[in-house]
């Protein structure tokens, strides 16, 4: 998995947070484009701050104020995406904010933009499929260990804690927060096609699989897609998988 080479020149920065469950639900076609078009575009993450915590939080569009009301949306976002979610820890073990989580995916930033993508990855998988609350340190670093002891060529723990510990992820966080409200970005996930001497184009909330393709060809319209090959490599390429994010290729390719 890469995303530092770019040879077509388009730039995709994601607005996104570790507890988003639109961005969580969209998986399926955010990795199937980043496949179909590797080698060809490049992305970023900025995280958005979806829960700062829950004294003053009110979501107008789902009519959310309390932890308990966000697993019907959960369960509505499975429902339309079929990727599974674990919507009773807003029962059993709800997170209390998502802001320290960001700021963990920013550490990890620190060390690489892949370093970022799979910590990120790793947390969404923690609290998606595992029911894991993400949001306090002392999971963030079991986790961070957890996938240095899977790929350690990748992602240093020592250096992440370290750097979680003593808060240097803070003004990368602050940094993208500015950028979403100087945009007016307060939905997620919401995606931003970049390129030279081109309008931008923007894409907010959760979208089918030819949303984004539409989105990524309008900009660059002389990108051509490269084979999906198989299964099996394209399991490799992103190491972990639901089986919703295997059947997006099978049913959109025809791959065996």
């Amino acid at each position: 998995m890469e995303n530092s080479k770019n040879e077509g020149g388009v730039e995709i920065t994601y607005y996104t947070d570790p507890l988003c469950c639109w961005s969580w639900a969209m998986e399926p076609q955010w990795r199937k484009l980043r496949y179909e078009f590797r080698g060809k575009i490049a992305w970023k993450y900025k995280m958005g701050g979806l829960i700062p915590n829950w004294n003053n939080y009110n979501d107008t569009v789902f009519s959310i104020t309390r932890p308990a009301q966000m697993g019907p949306m959960w369960m509505e976002a499975q429902q339309i995406s079929g990727m599974p979610m674990e919507d009773r820890i807003w029962i059993t073990n709800p997170p209390s904010s998502s802001y320290q989580a960001c700021i963990a995916v920013k550490c990890a930033e620190m060390q690489s933009l892949e370093a970022a993508e799979i910590y990120l990855r790793h947390l969404r998988e923690a609290v998606m499929l595992r029911g894991i609350n993400i949001s306090n340190q002392k999971t963030q670093i079991q986790l961070a260990e957890e996938l240095c002891n899977k790929l350690p060529m990748i992602f240093d723990s020592k250096i992440f804690i370290k750097r979680l510990i003593e808060e240097e992820g803070i003004p990368l966080f602050q940094d993208d927060l500015q950028k979403a409200r100087y945009f007016n970005i307060s939905r997620f996930p919401t995606l931003v096609f970049s390129m030279p001497k081109r309008p931008s184009i923007l894409l907010i909330g959760y979208r089918p699989y030819e949303s984004l393709r539409q989105a990524l060809l309008r900009i660059a319209p002389e990108l051509e897609p490269l084979d999906m090959l198989s299964n099996d490599k394209y399991l490799n390429y992103w190491g972990s998988m639901t089986e919703r994010e295997l059947d997006e290729i099978k049913v959109n390719t025809g791959v065996a």
